[in-house]
């Protein structure tokens, strides 16, 4: 039985529909239109400063679109069906296990649930050794690790993951792919950002290719890797640097 919670109504798909992004009059994304599928892995790719991680935050609503519209499908965002892991995972002062435990305890949940819940997550994740290691001592890998053991632990319908393993050697990247096989195997939407062509082609189901603030190209990812039709896509995949 998944740990996924079974709900009533979904909060996906995801629909940004000619989604924009200003600051100061300046367009920074512009004429978004999107849809984030229930299931499905989407890679976001494009050089730096393409918006990739402007593009997440719009999603998951840390910032609202200056122009357009986004839409969830059950016509809320509902921050409980959702998570997101930032490039560097931001870590409470605390230990391993307290860092899983406070989120729970902001939900209401009891504390006997509340154990239950770290314990499972901790034994799940190989993180159960280092419990009562304060979270900022851990390795890198580590502390990714446990972010995204602690967003799992919330039981999100979407995870949106900005360069999750952009900071990691090869090891601890394998470690944190593997999880989101896994996440995605039980049904959790991820949405990730990523530079790392080979990551890419590991993970993308969907891929969003974004260049200056603009979607240029979303398509399957067998689709979008056997050969894209826009130039800068073609360049990007080429290895040739594609600057915003």
């Amino acid at each position: 039985m998944s740990h996924h919670r079974a709900i009533a109504a979904s909060i996906l798909p995801l629909r940004l529909e000619a989604a924009g992004y200003a600051v100061g009059g300046e367009p920074l994304l512009s004429d978004i239109s999107l849809t984030v599928t229930a299931g499905r892995r989407l890679i976001v790719m494009g050089a730096n400063g393409a918006g990739k991680s402007l593009l997440l935050r719009l999603c998951h609503g840390l910032i609202a679109p200056t122009s357009g519209r986004r839409v969830w499908a059950d016509g809320t965002h509902r921050p409980e069906a959702q998570a997101m892991v930032f490039q560097r995972p931001v870590l409470l002062r605390r230990s391993v296990a307290a860092n899983l435990d406070y989120p729970l305890a902001l939900r209401g949940l009891s504390r006997s649930a509340r154990r239950d819940s770290v314990a499972r997550t901790l034994d799940r994740f190989g993180l159960a050794p280092m419990a009562d290691r304060p979270a900022r001592l851990l390795s890198g890998g580590e502390q990714q690790r446990l972010a995204l053991a602690r967003a799992w632990s919330m039981s999100p319908e979407v995870l949106f993951l900005d360069e999750p393993t952009s900071a990691l050697d090869p090891s601890a990247t394998r470690i944190i792919e593997e999880m989101i096989e896994g996440f995605s195997a039980e049904g959790i939407t991820i949405v990730m950002t990523t530079h790392d062509l080979g990551q890419a082609r590991r993970l993308a189901e969907d891929v969003a290719f974004l260049h200056r603030g603009r979607l240029i190209a979303h398509h399957p990812a067998a689709n979008f890797f056997a050969g894209p039709t826009a130039p800068e896509a073609r360049a990007f995949l080429a290895g040739d640097l594609v600057w915003s």
